[in-house]
């Protein structure tokens, strides 16, 4: 991978700071020093849907009610920074190399990891302009940490939508309507999908969906961030 090599070939030259605060660190794996690690710290969640809550849950009073399509939701945070920061950077400004230490950061939290992690697609129109897709990548390095198989070509955007933010969680179901499709049948019965952020939970709902009706009988979801559901 190019990030691979990125790290590889210019670790000798980078000092060894602490990429948030700028502060020597000791080699601890990642860009970050042990004090701003601790801001990366996860919160009390609901395990089933990843909302936070006062303790941690099972599932919440929604998910006892109105229960997604999966079972198991993992992540690093909320959508808050420095979180945020580098998964915009990311997405928006081509910093691929955050693929690597997210992918890690996330890997920390996984308990009993899906033998096959799936990844959120891109039209190939948004590939194009972005040039990758920043869930494939870190599926990649999230499954070499967990030693797992990831496959990044089980679902297919067929068509190209507009960006979610900013829509209600109807809205964004109606503007993923019929916008994948299942490209190769996982040989699993339980699968991770991953996705840089989960809102509404509408886009892996499209995707679960998918998996269930093919055979698949448990389904997790991986993501760096968890927000909080928009007003409908």
């Amino acid at each position: 991978m190019v990030s691979d090599w990125w790290r590889k070939n210019t670790s000798l030259s980078i000092p060894k700071q602490c990429h948030l605060c700028r502060l020597s660190k000791t080699d601890n794996g990642t860009r970050w020093c042990s004090t701003c690690l601790s801001l990366f710290s996860n919160v009390p969640r609901c395990q089933r849907c990843g909302i936070t809550t006062p303790v941690p849950v099972e599932q919440c009073g929604q998910c006892l009610t109105h229960p997604p399509l999966w079972h198991r939701l993992y992540c690093v945070g909320d959508y808050t920074f420095p979180l945020s920061r580098y998964v915009h950077q990311l997405k928006y400004s081509k910093q691929f190399w955050f693929a690597r230490d997210l992918a890690l950061l996330l890997s920390h939290q996984i308990e009993h990891p899906a033998p096959v992690i799936a990844s959120v697609p891109l039209h190939w129109t948004r590939t194009l302009s972005r040039g990758f897709n920043q869930s494939a990548l870190m599926s990649h390095y999230l499954a070499k940490n967990l030693n797992v198989s990831a496959n990044p070509r089980v679902f297919t955007r067929t068509r190209s939508t507009p960006y979610q933010q900013g829509l209600t969680k109807k809205e964004r179901q109606r503007n993923l309507k019929n916008a994948f499709t299942l490209s190769l049948q996982p040989h699993a019965k339980h699968v991770a999908i991953l996705d840089d952020v989960v809102t509404t939970g509408s886009t892996v709902q499209q995707l679960c969906q998918l998996l269930l009706e093919v055979g698949v009988e448990r389904i997790d979801i991986y993501c760096i961030c968890r927000t909080p559901e928009p007003l409908k």
